[in-house]
């Protein structure tokens, strides 16, 4: 195999494109009662209309916070992407292994990640595993990773078609993709793969993809603060 294989535990996200601001929930919401002079609002300070925001979060009139655009790059394990195509409600485009050659990027938990299931499904929690049982979780996955990255390769090297080869990887292999939610929609999936103290419903989400969401969440509370701050005090609540 002469590509060297690399076992990564962490996820990335970068912001690479975003239209996306407090100012373009307030003048969404102020043509209900402004009409054409809601375009007034456009280029005025949103701090003055913290409370409408506060407001609109609170009693759950969600449509204002459609009008924004937040286009991240994420490389995870394909089993995260997995789980976040289940939200119908961003748009993806994810690299693909029918057109492109994949690397041996492949995933391996950190020590601090939890390994063991306590309780049945829906009741359950994770708890810290022993030393003996996370070396032989990292070495039972880099033994698989390797052998099906060999099948892998031999398969193209024998002129098969990429779009069969792969078949063989596992879903640790890292992709990337493109993943764009207006602020709506992005709150209502922070909601649900993030777990958070005070939040009105508790969540449990995998701890990989709330890896995820945590950046994007880093991200979102830096472009829209008052936006993310209302999300907040309604108890992580998408309106």
């Amino acid at each position: 195999m002469s590509e060297t294989v690399i076992y990564r535990d962490d996820v990335s996200v970068e912001l690479v494109k975003s239209s996306a601001s407090d100012a373009d929930v307030i003048w969404a919401a102020r043509v209900s009662t402004a009409g054409e002079q809601s375009l007034d609002e456009i280029g005025e300070d949103p701090a003055r209309s913290a409370g409408l925001i506060n407001y609109l979060a609170r009693e759950r009139h969600g449509s204002p916070f459609e009008h924004t655009s937040m286009t991240f790059f994420v490389s995870a394990p394909i089993f995260v992407f997995r789980e976040f195509m289940r939200h119908r409600i961003a748009s993806y485009n994810e690299e693909s292994g029918r057109y492109r050659e994949l690397k041996p990027v492949f995933y391996i938990p950190s020590k601090e990640r939890k390994l063991i299931q306590v309780g049945k499904t829906g009741a359950y929690t994770f708890e810290d595993g022993t030393p003996e049982q996370f070396e032989i979780t990292v070495k039972a996955m880099k033994d698989a990773y390797v052998i099906a990255y060999e099948s892998y390769v031999k398969m193209l090297e024998a002129g098969v078609a990429r779009e069969v080869a792969r078949v063989v990887l596992p879903v640790a292999t890292y992709s990337s993709m493109y993943v764009t939610m207006n602020a709506r929609a992005l709150m209502n999936f922070l909601s649900l793969r993030t777990s958070r103290e005070g939040s009105h419903f508790p969540s449990y989400p995998q701890r990989e993809i709330e890896m995820v969401a945590e950046k994007m969440e880093a991200e979102f509370a830096k472009l829209m603060p008052l936006t993310y701050g209302a999300f907040e005090k309604s108890g992580r609540i998408a309106p």
